[in-house]
């Protein structure tokens, strides 16, 4: 068998109908468009979303409202009860420090310490913002914030 042997199976072609090509091949005059209406003309029929005549769902559903501002910054936080666990009395917390404890998931991403908590150790906390409630756990433990 060569290259040149091969054909489809019989019935597995067929020519497209060509329409509008004269009467004589039995689709012409109307096309198959039958006589009249909406849908003979050019361009006729109704759109995708047309529900017969009731509100379509596009126009159904509420509008979105809202706004998100563009520009906020998402801080990845953390709480002064954490620092008691995870650091000894007089070590620094900073963004890389935290992120070695896996209490951060990525070093890129600014922090704030919050005041959730008891905070009975002096730590040096260098990070990108802390609450007032946490700098006064952190200073009344005896600790220093540095805000980067």
């Amino acid at each position: 068998m060569q290259l040149h042997d091969l054909s489809p199976a019989p019935g597995s072609r067929k020519d497209r109908k060509r329409v509008g090509r004269g009467n004589a091949s039995g689709h012409g005059t109307t096309a198959g468009r039958g006589d009249k209406g909406q849908n003979s003309r050019a361009g006729g029929g109704k759109g995708p979303g047309f529900e017969g005549g009731q509100n379509p769902l596009h126009m159904r559903m509420p509008k979105l409202g809202g706004f998100k501002n563009r520009s906020r910054v998402e801080y990845a936080v953390v709480n002064v009860g954490r620092l008691e666990d995870l650091y000894a009395a007089g070590d620094t917390v900073s963004v890389d420090s935290l992120f070695e404890k896996g209490v951060i998931k990525s070093k890129t991403t600014p922090v704030k310490v919050l005041g959730d908590g008891e905070l009975t150790k002096a730590l040096t906390v260098k990070t990108d913002r802390v609450s007032a409630p946490a700098r006064t756990k952190i200073e009344a433990a005896g600790g220093t914030v540095d805000l980067s």
